[in-house]
């Protein structure tokens, strides 16, 4: 089928479940849970949701392991009331927010033995069945006055869930915080000018760091009719907010002028914050995602004194989805994970809504690398020749940080289909424990998690 998607976007046409996986090699036996990665992926190529990379409709693919064996995969549309129509579904109950009723399609994360994939910008976010079946749409029992976001952070010592939510209705941003349960416990409304977006955020023991970045609503986007009215803005300047965890107060520093989507880790040191984050010279410019320039690993160093921010590059290669071991979520930390990239193409068409041109294969590698901070190298896992690798996901197995195993989907060209790949972190140039060869193709997506029993 001929499609405006390379085939490593292009839509999946159909639900598959399917049992007893084969596998190469060992699952190991203390992984036993569901490694769940959420994506966007259009009902149909005649919808206008296909004529940009960020509003197809949800579809979370998943892998259930126990016992060292893959007992299922399962892929599921997210069933908001039009997908659940289009499907010929009755709609799932739910609350709306602002009339955003939309397929979450960025992140499916787990939360007191629930599952919800998430969005930002206004939506709220969907809960999932075990098995990957829509309930509905969820504000947490009435605790969100507005939307969610597409991430989250959670502190691993406290158990609290943060989120930073946005939405262009607004004149700020919303700080969450979730009790282990999911019953929300604050809100924190922080003012903002000029509506910017926020796609991620960063935590410490102390702070929540807020990226307040030259990345803004833009009326005249809008009026063009691009259906992502966000664009490069000259005038915003750039700056970061450290948070006070305790108090709530907000201290703004002036940073450098770039766009970051995604956060590696962050943690306090003495009088300064550090924070890595992958990072773009610019980002959205003309409301498109080719012209900021690739993306590279730097950490900022935030003065708590003097209020400067120190900017140093980690690894200047094009690389993103940048995940760590979440047991030291605003801790120092050693390790970090990346997937390596290349810069993007425009997927707006030149800034025409709803046309869609070709998004290159090549947007993504086929390479993921493991990042030694403390001693400022990097190990590159290559997965085969013309593979293409999605976000790596740490497990811990054992005490030590790197003590366990970093799992991503891979496409496996030889077979025009998928393998769920889990790597040693510790031996993450070797041969893979374990490869789930599934029975479909999993296109390339955004976000998951593992969601351990």
């Amino acid at each position: 089928m001929t499609t405006p998607f390379k085939d490593g976007f292009a839509p999946v046409s159909e639900e598959i479940t399917a049992f007893d996986l084969d596998v190469t090699g060992r699952i190991p036996a203390e992984l036993n849970g569901r490694y769940l990665r959420n994506g966007p992926n259009p009902l149909s190529l005649d919808d206008p949701s296909a004529g940009h990379l960020f509003f197809g409709e949800g579809m979370v693919h998943g892998v259930r392991l126990r016992d060292g064996r893959a007992e299922w995969y399962r892929n599921r549309w997210v069933r908001s009331a039009r997908v659940a129509g289009r499907l010929g579904e009755e709609a799932r109950p739910g609350p709306v927010h602002a009339g955003l009723d939309f397929s979450a399609n960025t992140h499916v994360i787990g939360l007191g033995g629930r599952t919800f994939a998430t969005v930002e910008a206004g939506a709220l976010p969907y809960e999932l069945g075990y098995e990957l079946d829509t309930i509905g749409a969820c504000d947490f029992g009435g605790g969100l006055p507005g939307g969610f976001a597409a991430h989250t952070h959670l502190d691993p010592v406290t158990g609290e869930l943060h989120a930073l939510a946005y939405f262009f209705g607004w004149d700020h941003h919303q700080h969450l915080v979730l009790d282990p349960k999911g019953v929300v416990q604050r809100v924190t409304d922080i003012p903002v000018a000029d509506k910017p977006m926020v796609h991620d955020f960063a935590l410490t023991e102390r702070f929540v760091v807020i990226y307040d970045l030259p990345v803004t609503f833009s009326l005249a986007h809008a009026e063009r009719g691009d259906r992502l009215p966000y664009a490069w803005n000259d005038d915003h300047p750039a700056r970061i907010g450290l948070m006070s965890r305790e108090s709530g107060d907000v201290r703004w520093v002036d940073a450098p002028p770039c766009w970051v989507f995604h956060t590696l880790n962050a943690y306090d040191d003495g009088d300064e914050v550090v924070v890595d984050v992958v990072s773009y010279p610019k980002g959205f410019v003309d409301a498109r995602l080719d012209l900021g320039g690739p993306p590279a690993l730097d950490r900022w160093r935030i003065d708590l004194t003097t209020g400067r921010v120190g900017q140093a590059r980690l690894d200047d290669r094009a690389q993103e989805f940048p995940r760590m071991d979440e047991r030291r979520t605003g801790r120092p930390y050693r390790y970090g994970y990346t997937a390596v990239t290349r810069e993007l193409v425009d997927v707006v068409g030149g800034g025409v809504a709803g046309e869609l041109e070709d998004l290159a294969d090549d947007a993504f590698g086929n390479t993921l690398i493991k990042h030694d901070l403390r001693r400022g190298t990097q190990e590159s896992r290559e997965l085969g020749r013309g593979a293409y690798v999605g976000e790596p996901v740490f497990v811990g197995a054992g005490e030590a940080e790197d003590d366990g195993y970093v799992l991503s989907f891979v496409n496996n060209p030889a077979r025009g289909a998928a393998d769920l790949v889990i790597l040693s972190a510790q031996d993450f140039t070797g041969e893979p424990v374990a490869t789930v060869h599934l029975p479909a193709r999993v296109p390339l997506g955004f976000h998951g998690s593992w969601i351990a029993d």
